[in-house]
């Protein structure tokens, strides 16, 4: 049965992908869009890991979207090497910091973790501004090199394409790793951490496993981001995203990874394209999120599988 969950959600997600790109065609403020979402979509499932799974809120990652921003922006204007490196080293760098940011806060919980996480991601930035001579200081790194793969440079279309597939693809693989016996430990652990332990598992490495699973994720999209934008500067990757991020899930749904896909797109939609609501995106948003919260606490996608399920049970 978790087997047909997880193939359906990767055949909604395909047609959703699908349609979306089908919807973008050759605009070039559409296709800024579309890149805009796999970006928030990737911090959000980031952030699915070890929020929603493990517990555990961190607020340090506009810093690992940053570190991949920066990958991709460094080796691109201070190196030789190919930027598809970037996409290796980004993630690799995030998450050895999301590990020794956990080990540093492996005592702190709740309000606590999210305070010192939050100063940390504020401290990446100030960090940033001061390394002038690596980071490129306020003004950042800019006019960045194309990729190019055995003498084929993508266009800007094929990697909107190619940033729809990625966030399907990781999508999918969490939501099989959710129901994987690892992933039923993870979310076991969040609400019996002590009956987890007495089973012999190691609570505070299955947390930070998952902080240096969720820190790459993140760093994939902010590596994305940097690559679609050409530059990457300290205040590419605000708070704004993590706040945002945090919410994505609840407003798509939080028992499946496909809900904060789902809700990086009505983000984004409500935010940056609507022209109606644009200037009021966000607070329409945070009304958005408390009515969910409200009505339906399993989010858009919970709330229309109970549809169905009651659609189909008077038809029985």
């Amino acid at each position: 049965m978790n087997r047909i969950r997880g193939s359906l959600g990767l055949l909604l997600g395909v047609v959703g992908g699908a349609l979306l790109l089908t919807w973008v065609g050759a605009d070039g403020y559409k296709q800024t869009l579309v890149t805009t979402t796999a970006t928030y979509a990737l911090v959000a499932l980031g952030m699915y890991v070890p929020y929603l799974m493990a517990g555990s809120l961190s607020m340090a990652y506009g810093a690992y979207a940053g570190i991949g921003g920066y990958a991709v922006g460094l080796i691109s204007a201070k190196t030789g090497l190919p930027l598809v490196a970037a996409w290796i080293v980004g993630p690799i760098v995030a998450a050895v910091v999301a590990v020794l940011l956990g080990l540093a806060t492996r005592r702190l919980s709740g309000f606590f973790l999210a305070a010192v996480t939050l100063l940390f991601g504020m401290a990446f930035t100030a960090l940033l501004v001061d390394a002038e001579s690596l980071s490129g200081g306020s003004g950042g790194l800019g006019s960045l090199r194309k990729l190019n793969i055995f003498g084929w440079q993508p266009s800007h279309y094929q990697v909107v394409v190619g940033s729809v597939v990625v966030v399907c693809v990781i999508a999918f693989l969490l939501d099989r790793l959710r129901m994987s016996p690892w992933g039923i430990i993870v979310r076991t652990m969040r609400d019996a951490p002590r009956a987890v332990e007495a089973a012999g598992v190691r609570v505070p490495v299955m947390n930070l496993v998952a902080l240096a699973v969720g820190a790459a994720i993140a760093a994939v999209g902010g590596g994305l981001f940097t690559y679609s934008a050409g530059s990457v500067t300290p205040d590419t990757f605000t708070l704004n995203l993590v706040f945002l991020a945090i919410f994505m899930p609840l407003i798509g749904g939080s028992a499946t990874p496909w809900g904060a896909v789902l809700g990086a797109v009505i983000a984004v939609q409500l935010t940056l394209n609507f022209p109606a609501v644009e200037t009021s995106g966000t607070l329409i948003l945070a009304l958005g999120v408390l009515v969910i919260l409200l009505v339906a606490p399993q989010g858009v996608i919970g709330y229309a599988s109970r549809l169905v399920r009651l659609v189909g049970g008077r038809r029985g």
